[in-house]
């Protein structure tokens, strides 16, 4: 019983260290794509890309929560109906501001430069963003962190986000259609701002079966 006890204990302390390296890992990711995207979004005048690079900063926020929850190993249960509203805000914030962006570059009509910098990044993102959200998917099954399992569905939502920057930067460079990317990320909104609603809840996309 006792061996059981502490191979379980083991177990669970290392899904622990595994969810903190996935979550210093996504930091530095985002880290990287948000300088990158907003200073190529200046560069070429894409609304896109600079809205890229601050949804970036904003899911920081929610890795940042994460690591917070994951200190102190099983007290970290103590935090887990806390982080997981922590998450649903920076869901919230971030789906507002998708909206907004998009909005405003559709009302400005100011045609972005075509940013091949900015496709590279989006594509990058697009392959690293689903392996992200995979492993933390695993580890907060493992670990029965609701909050966790939110986090993965906003490193998800980042790679919807890529796919939705890259075809529109794609669509303008190709047939200067600079609006593509802006209507996307506006039917992207209403699906940010649900999964934010539902943590503050207290549910994870995978309690309520979306």
């Amino acid at each position: 019983m006792k061996e059981i006890i502490a191979n379980s204990k083991i177990n669970f302390e290392a899904n622990v260290r595994r969810g903190r390296a996935l979550e210093y890992l996504t930091i530095g990711w985002n880290s990287i794509e948000a300088i990158v995207a907003i200073v190529a979004g200046i560069v070429a005048g894409s609304a896109s890309l600079i809205g890229f690079g601050v949804d970036s900063v904003i899911e920081n926020s929610s890795a940042v929560t994460l690591l917070w929850r994951l200190r102190d190993g099983e007290r970290g249960e103590r935090r887990e109906k806390f982080a997981l509203k922590l998450v649903g805000i920076s869901f919230l914030l971030l789906g507002a501001f998708v909206a907004f962006d998009a909005a405003k570059s559709l009302i400005a009509i100011e045609p972005p430069e075509v940013s091949f910098i900015g496709i590279a990044l989006a594509a990058s993102s697009l392959v690293v963003m689903p392996i992200l959200a995979r492993a933390k998917r695993r580890v907060a099954s493992n670990l029965n962190s609701r909050a966790m399992k939110a986090d993965s569905r906003q490193t998800d939502i980042c790679a919807y986000l890529s796919a939705i920057l890259l075809v529109g930067l794609a669509l303008n460079a190709l047939f200067g259609w600079w609006w593509a990317d802006s209507v996307a990320a506006l039917i992207m909104a209403p699906i940010i701002i649900k999964e934010g609603v539902e943590a503050l809840r207290g549910k994870s996309c995978n309690d309520c079966h979306c």
